[in-house]
């Protein structure tokens, strides 16, 4: 934004883009490789400078232990890690940290954290997220930096934006496996490579045939759309519209307008390979909006911990831009050239272990023995979802009866119960100005 006299002018210096063709299909993938360790050895320098001591996450994944090992081998910054663990196997990493700082030789702080304590924390969570929110995940990135801050540090390199750059997601294998179908729909077994993916979810939306082949065809239509891969996680999220009042619907008639959308793409990313656009679509809705404000800064900040994000350098993506869509993505191994950059600089454990999402436990966290938390029951009793006019009171009762009974175990019932209860905690605290009970840290270390 430039102001001159009172005259305003804005416009976007920088964007993230890809070659309508790629740049060089001839380099080897030992070169790209050379290439790009000399650039992220570079980018974590950078992003080491500070005037505080600047520490680590720590997640047990690779995007970590690529920012901790090249700290190790490749600079003089003391390193300082922290990690986050989970009492619920299904979340837990903490034995592939536990790899890593025993071959690094750390100093570790672990921060074990219960589904009591994202219960307690979450109130805290919304007030600085100032947002509704469909996780509970940034709970315990706020609890960690909160470790972070009481070890005397207050700077912190993390991992995000290494899936999105290098095609770390699921949401991108499933589109590739998507477009596999396409081109013959009535196979039998092309649907079936798509049992390959979420092997982590207890609840998996690959369990059964019939639903799999249901929920993947969704958005089958819009093949040629760039946003064709997102559109089964938009069409999960919707389904928070049947909790809606009345008003409330009535004002979002088409919450998901393509077109608009459409509006919002630069023009030449029809020219770009289909995972150039995937991962364009990804960077610009979850990166942005979430994962880098609600799961990072806000919740870093909480704690007056600043996180700095060594595969978001600028130089970083573009170099990454040009790689070809083989290298980020061999058949349905994510991430290769990052894993190819590693190999010898991390144990082969984490190496080649495959993604799992960091998550944390969601709906279970808000009630004990099938009892709501005193504040949730409060929120959800029919007097203040009336009052507050978003929602239908009688289909959230629903919703707190079905979590109450532990069968609210997919995605979309989770999504529908955290985004109600974050909402409402805003329309509580901010709009009713009332105060919710503060919460308490666990920590352990190692």
């Amino acid at each position: 934004m430039v102001i001159d006299k009172g005259d305003k002018s804005v416009s976007r210096y920088w964007d993230w883009s890809f070659p309508n063709e790629q740049i060089d299909n001839h380099k080897s993938v030992t070169e790209w490789s050379e290439e790009l360790k000399a650039l992220m050895v570079d980018s974590v320098r950078l992003q080491l400078r500070s005037d505080v001591p600047v520490g680590a996450y720590l997640s047990g994944g690779l995007d970590s232990s690529v920012l901790t090992s090249l700290i190790k081998n490749f600079t003089d910054t003391p390193l300082r890690t922290f990690s986050i663990g989970f009492e619920d196997e299904e979340f837990d990493e903490s034995g592939f940290q536990k790899d890593l700082v025993d071959y690094l030789g750390t100093k570790h702080t672990h921060v074990l954290c219960k589904r009591s304590d994202i219960g307690a924390a979450f109130p805290k969570v919304i007030s600085h997220t100032e947002s509704a929110i469909v996780r509970t995940a940034p709970t315990p990135l706020m609890l960690l930096s909160g470790a972070v801050r009481e070890a005397g540090y207050k700077v912190v390199l993390t991992g995000e934006g290494a899936d999105e750059v290098f095609g770390g997601y699921d949401i991108f294998k499933e589109a590739k496996a998507r477009r596999f179908w396409s081109h013959a729909p009535d196979s039998h077994w092309r649907p079936l490579i798509l049992q390959r993916l979420y092997p982590y979810l207890k609840h998996s939306p690959t369990a059964s045939g019939a639903f799999t082949k249901r929920f993947f065809q969704q958005g089958m239509e819009h093949l040629e759309k760039p946003y064709f891969s997102h559109i089964p996680r938009w069409t999960t999220t919707q389904r928070i519209l049947q909790f809606f009042s009345d008003e409330a619907r009535a004002a979002v008639p088409h919450p998901v307008e393509f077109a608009a959308i459409n509006r919002l793409l630069p023009d030449e990313i029809n020219s770009w390979k289909p995972l150039n656009r995937d991962q364009y679509i990804e960077a610009n809705t979850l990166l942005s909006g979430y994962l880098l404000s609600s799961q990072g800064d806000r919740v870093a900040m909480a704690n007056s911990i600043e996180g700095r994000f060594p595969f978001l350098d600028h130089r970083v993506i573009e170099f990454a831009a040009t790689l070809p869509s083989r290298y980020k993505i061999m058949g349905l191994n994510e991430k290769y050239i990052l894993k190819h950059t590693m190999q010898g600089l991390i144990p082969e454990s984490i190496r080649n272990r495959s993604k799992q999402p960091y998550r944390a436990p969601d709906n279970q966290s808000f009630f004990v023995d099938g009892k709501p938390l005193e504040y949730v029951a409060y929120l959800f009793s029919e007097e203040r979802i009336r009052k507050a006019g978003y929602y239908n009171p009688k289909t959230v009762n629903m919703l707190m009866k079905k979590c109450a009974r532990g069968k609210a175990l997919g995605f979309a019932d989770n999504m529908a119960f955290v985004g109600i209860l974050s909402s409402m905690l805003l329309n509580e605290t901010i709009i009713e100005k009332n105060a919710i009970e503060p919460y308490n840290r666990h920590q352990s270390s190692w």
